[in-house]
């Protein structure tokens, strides 16, 4: 019985697995849709290489699209150079020269939010700030 638990169980996680990957497949399309609602009435800045961070504030992995810090009024947006390195179940892991500011020549690893298990290393262009007009 336990057997053949074990194996409807590996047969589950395969279908979710095949069903996540097949809805991924347009998943740049939805991310830049999210990122779209996220700068709505905001303007974008001149693009910096480094930002001011804070513990209370987020920081947010947009799925294939960007890294996007809530800064309140300010919007920092910064898009990998290989979009592919950005998944949706990453987590950013930082190695923080100063922990009060990030900049994109940082090495920014991704993890498996679930299992812990680096995925990559995330190479960003700038960051651009989008802020509220007023």
């Amino acid at each position: 019985m336990k057997a053949l638990a074990t194996i409807l169980s590996g047969a589950a996680l395969a279908l979710a697995a095949t069903a996540a990957a097949a809805a991924g497949s347009g998943h740049n399309d939805t991310g830049e849709a999210r990122l779209a609602r996220m700068l709505e009435g905001r303007s974008a800045g001149a693009p910096v290489s480094c930002i001011t961070t804070t513990r209370s504030n987020k920081m947010e992995v947009i799925d294939g699209v960007a890294v996007v810090y809530d800064a309140g009024k300010t919007i920092y947006v910064a898009r990998p150079t290989d979009p592919r390195m950005l998944g949706r179940n990453d987590a950013l892991v930082l190695s923080r020269f100063s922990p009060s500011r990030l900049c994109v020549q940082e090495s920014m690893k991704t993890v498996d939010r679930y299992d812990g298990f680096q995925t990559g290393v995330v190479f960003l262009k700038d960051f651009v700030p989008y802020t509220k007009a007023g």
